[in-house]
């Protein structure tokens, strides 16, 4: 795993994006370039993180939208991005990709226990 990575399986791994709002994305191990070549069962699992990830995000954060998006325009590989959106970040309503809107100083509740316990539920 690399410095970012939170967790694996094996067939994905889930990995911390640095940014001023909640921020994981999930990757296929094996590498694929659209979702529809990705094996059936880790196209289930994909989802299944997804939901858990945005349904904790959610209670954890109360966020006022989460965004899920897959590009993979520069890095033809399966992946996922999971961001927690908040009205007074940087950048909303634009995407994160997008233009800048303000400065922010967001205070959000800690990152590390939302991780310690987002572990948990998928361990479970």
């Amino acid at each position: 795993m690399n410095t970012k990575d939170i967790w694996s399986n094996g067939r994905l791994r889930i990995e911390i994006e640095e940014s001023e709002i909640p921020w994981l994305k999930i990757f296929t191990i094996e590498s694929y370039r659209e979702m529809s070549l990705v094996p059936r069962e880790i196209r289930m699992e994909i989802y299944a993180l997804l939901d858990l990830i945005e349904s904790e995000m959610l209670k954890y954060y109360t966020p006022t939208k989460i965004n899920i998006a897959s590009f993979g325009n520069y890095l033809p590989h399966v992946h996922w991005h999971i961001m927690a959106r908040f009205a007074d970040d940087s950048y909303f309503p634009e995407p994160m990709w997008g233009k800048k809107q303000r400065s922010s100083n967001l205070k959000l509740p800690s990152f590390e226990i939302f991780i310690d316990g987002l572990l948990e539920k998928i361990e479970d």
